[in-house]
C-alpha cells in the first residue's frame, strides 16, 4: 500500500503548504511531535515492531498509536520525501546516560538539505527530542519551541546537546553516513528484544504541547511541564491506562494495534514484578 500523505497530514493536524521550504519543515516538525506521542508499549507487550511503510502508517496514523524512533522518524521521512524534500536517514549513538564505553548506533534521525544548507530533524527521541529542525552548524545555540540545543563538531562526528539548568547535556553523537532500511531493521530488533534494553524495563511516553509545554511518563510517574506544571504517581493501573488515552492521545481500539485494558494491566504487572 502506498504512503497516504493526506492521512498523515490530517493525523498531525497540518493544513499549511507542502512545498519544500524551511517554514514547511519547521511547521511539520512541531505538528508531528505535538500530535503523535513517543511510546514503547508494543515492546512491553512483546509485540514485534514492524518498519514496513504499510505497518508504520497503519499503527501511527490509522490506529492513532505512537512509537519510538524507528517508527516516528521513518514516518516523518516518508512524508518529507513524498512532499519533495531532500531527506535521508542517519544513525546515532545515545550518550545521554554517559555510558562508560562507546555505545552502538541505536537511534534514527534525519538529515534534510534545503538549497545549500543542511538541517537535523528528529521527531523520535522521546522527552528530549527536537520540536524543530536545527541547522547542521557547530557551536551555535539554536532555539526550538521547546528548548535550546547545540551541535558540537567531533571531527567526522557531531554531538547534539540540550541546555538543561544552564548546562549542556549530551544527547547523542552521529555521523552523516546514510542508513538504509536493513540498518534500522537490525537496530530496532536489538533495542526491542535485548534483555537489558531500557525499552524492555520501563513504560515510556512523551508528547510536546503547542504552548511550549510537555507531557512525560516513566512507568507510573506522570509529569506536565509548562504553564501548569504537575507531577503525580498513579497507583491504579486502570487510571494509568486511561491517562495514556486522555493526556497522550493514545489510540487503543484498533483491531491490530489496539491495546485492551486487560493486556495493558498484564504487561505492567509483569514489568513491575521483574523490577
Amino acid at each position: 500500500m502506498p504512503f497516504d500523505l493526506h492521512a498523515y497530514l490530517a493525523r498531525i493536524g497540518f493544513t499549511g503548504a507542502t512545498r519544500p521550504s524551511l517554514t514547511t519543515l519547521a511547521q511539520l516538525h512541531q505538528a508531528h511531535v505535538c500530535a503523535i506521542p513517543f511510546e514503547n508499549l508494543d515492546v512491553l507487550l512483546d509485540r514485534p515492531i514492524h518498519l514496513e511503510t504499510e505497518a508504520i502508517q497503519e499503527k501511527l496514523v490509522v490506529a492513532r498509536r505512537g512509537g519510538y524512533c524507528y517508527e516516528q522518524n521513518a514516518l516523518f521521512l516518508l512524508a518529507l520525501q513524498q512532499m519533495g524534500f531532500d531527506a535521508r536517514g542517519l544513525a546515532a549513538r545515545v550518550v545521554i546516560a554517559q555510558p562508560p564505553s562507546v555505545p552502538p548506533r541505536t537511534h534514527m534521525l534525519l538529515l534534510v538539505q534545503l538549497e545549500e544548507d543542511f538541517w537535523i530533524a528528529d521527531v523520535g527521541f522521546g522527552g528530549p527530542t527536537l520540536s524543530a529542525p536545527i541547522r547542521l552548524q557547530a557551536d551555535r545555540v539554536q532555539t526550538t519551541p521547546h528548548g535550546e540545543y547545540q551541535l558540537q563538531s567531533l571531527g567526522e562526528e557531531w554531538l547534539l546537546c540540550q541546555r538543561r539548568n544552564q548546562e549542556w547535556l549530551p544527547l547523542y553523537r552521529f555521523d552523516l553516513v546514510t542508513q538504509y532500511p536493513s540498518d534500522y531493521l537490525m537496530a530496532s530488533h536489538f533495542v526491542s528484544t535485548w534483555p537489558h534494553s531500557h525499552f524492555r524495563h520501563h513504560l515510556l511516553a512523551a508528547r510536546y504541547l503547542p504552548d511550549g509545554g510537555q507531557l512525560s511518563l516513566e512507568n507510573r510517574r506522570f509529569s506536565r511541564y509548562g504553564v501548569q506544571p504537575e507531577r503525580r504517581t498513579l497507583d491504579d493501573l486502570r487510571a494509568l491506562y486511561q491517562l495514556l488515552q486522555d493526556e497522550f492521545r493514545l489510540g487503543v481500539k484498533h483491531s491490530l494495534y489496539g491495546v485492551s485494558e486487560e493486556a495493558f494491566i498484564e504487561a505492567m504487572t509483569r514489568l513491575e514484578k521483574a523490577q
